[in-house]
């Protein structure tokens, strides 16, 4: 064996990255071994242990069984470590730091590995609420809030879709540095969406809401919830007790994340054809001296008033009315969701009137309820084909005054009749009254909508709005304010 080799000599500190490059490598080949074959390798797993307990990291990490939070709990100081683990790392002015690269690929591929390669066969709640965590520490590493990726509760400033199992390293090969997968993020949300929709299907569900032990150990979910609206008419007793009580958990949660950016968004304009009111709170007083410069007396030092100005605080807040028009089919439930909680939202404005009506092959008025996303969720009935003039039906009747009416259409537009359905939106839009289609209103923001309708929307100058939530807050604000 040479003396470059054995790490002795002279040549030994140009060969340390190298040793740095090859426990990468382990580290990656382990983890692309786990992803795409379940059975374990035991030359990899040995020494990928070696790796592992050679940079000072707990074996724990290389556990498949151990959650990143139960990792966390018993070694407190890797938490900083894993927020903002898989976000560009500036560079060392003597270049990069292989050895910390080492530490940040051990790390990263246990995040990968428990969100990533969720295994077969039944799962337990317990097994669901671990993944859930795991999946908010991913969302974590990538610099995200917990739920923002999936839509969750967290919010959705950086939400976008996903690659589930391409998460090896790129550029540099299988053993260079950890990629930057917080570019993948517009890839990602849905993969994780689809992950956990499939765990809540491999779920005995009614088993485990008629366990209130078990049932409390879920932790809502947009697919969850989907899997709850549609067998909520199979659910009695304690199992349906126990689902109605996640639901209304989830739509509180979305409410208060939804209602800050409403709030955000629906400040009118001041309305100065109404005279302010001459209290001491609304004073201008800059204006006020400003005004009555002309009366200042340089002798006595003083400023004779002739007149106070007082600040405008009414807003215009002309009456307007809101239709929201949501197709409940299955591929739509997200937006439904997001719809009914975000109707409830305006109906509690005040001088917007809300109506909301839900459909599939049929239509059904909801407005009665509109101002309870809860209730209304639980009249809905997923599923089922599409055919939208029945829903045109009922709305054509509510625009009264065109001009003061927005009608919001959210769906897929996979309609049975086309064309008579396009012809009816047309004569709305040419009726003066605001016709905004919307092809997706998830929080992460992947949606397909029928090229058909969306060229003809386009042609119409009424493009359909795609994306996130956020877009048809705006796009309502400039209307209702």
């Amino acid at each position: 064996m040479t003396e470059q080799n054995t790490g002795h000599g002279p040549g030994a500190a140009a060969d340390a990255p190298d040793a740095d490059d090859n426990r990468r490598q382990v580290l990656y080949w382990r983890l692309l071994a786990r992803l795409f074959d379940h059975e374990e390798q035991p030359a990899l797993e040995s020494a990928s242990l070696a790796v592992v307990e050679d940079i000072g990291l707990p074996p724990a990490l290389l556990d498949p069984d151990a959650s990143v939070g139960s990792v966390v709990q018993r070694h407190p100081e890797l938490a900083a470590e894993f927020d903002g683990l898989m976000t560009p790392e500036p560079e060392e002015d003597g270049g990069r730091d292989r050895a910390a690269e080492v530490r940040r690929a051990a790390l990263a591929s246990k995040v990968l590995l428990n969100v990533f390669a969720s295994g077969s066969g039944t799962v337990t709640a317990e097994q669901l609420a671990r993944w859930q965590s795991d999946a908010e520490w991913f969302e974590r590493a990538l610099g995200c809030r917990p739920g923002e990726l999936r839509g969750g509760r967290g919010g959705a400033g950086r939400a976008g879709a996903g690659g589930g199992t391409g998460v090896g390293p790129t550029g540099t090969g299988v053993g260079g540095p950890l990629p930057d997968l917080s570019r993948l993020i517009p890839a990602i949300g849905p993969e994780l969406g689809s992950i956990e929709a499939g765990l809540v299907k491999r779920m005995r569900l009614r088993e485990v809401l008629a366990d209130p032990a078990l049932a409390a150990r879920l932790t809502p979910s947009m697919s969850l919830i989907e899997q709850l609206l549609r067998d909520k008419d199979n659910l009695s007793g304690v199992a349906l007790a126990n689902a109605k009580a996640l639901i209304r958990r989830y739509v509180d949660e979305v409410t208060e994340v939804l209602r800050t950016q409403v709030e955000k968004s629906t400040v009118g304009e001041l309305d100065r054809s109404v005279p302010p009111k001459r209290v001491f709170r609304n004073l201008d007083i800059d204006r006020t001296i400003w005004k009555n410069l002309t009366n200042w007396d340089p002798e006595g030092e003083r400023l004779y008033v002739d007149r106070l100005y007082y600040r405008h605080t009414s807003r215009k807040t002309t009456p307007q009315r809101l239709i929201v028009i949501v197709d409940q089919s299955g591929s739509m439930v997200d937006s439904m969701v997001n719809c009914t909680i975000l109707a409830s939202i305006f109906a509690g404005l005040p001088k917007v009137d809300v109506h909301l009506i839900a459909y599939d092959t049929q239509a059904l008025d909801l407005t009665p309820w509109a101002h309870d996303p809860f209730e209304t969720l639980l009249r809905t009935k997923l599923g089922g084909g599409t055919d939208g003039t029945v829903a045109m039906a009922l709305a054509q009747p509510k625009i009264a005054e065109p001009r003061n009416t927005v009608v919001v259409w959210i769906s897929d537009f996979y309609e049975w009749r086309q064309q008579e359905l396009f012809d009816s939106m047309a004569a709305v839009h040419r009726s003066g009254a605001k016709f905004i289609p919307v092809g997706s209103v998830t929080s992460s923001g992947r949606g397909s909508v029928n090229p058909w309708f969306r060229e003809r929307f386009k042609d119409l100058g009424a493009p359909v709005i795609s994306g996130h939530i956020k877009k048809l807050v705006h796009e309502l604000k400039t209307f209702l304010t």
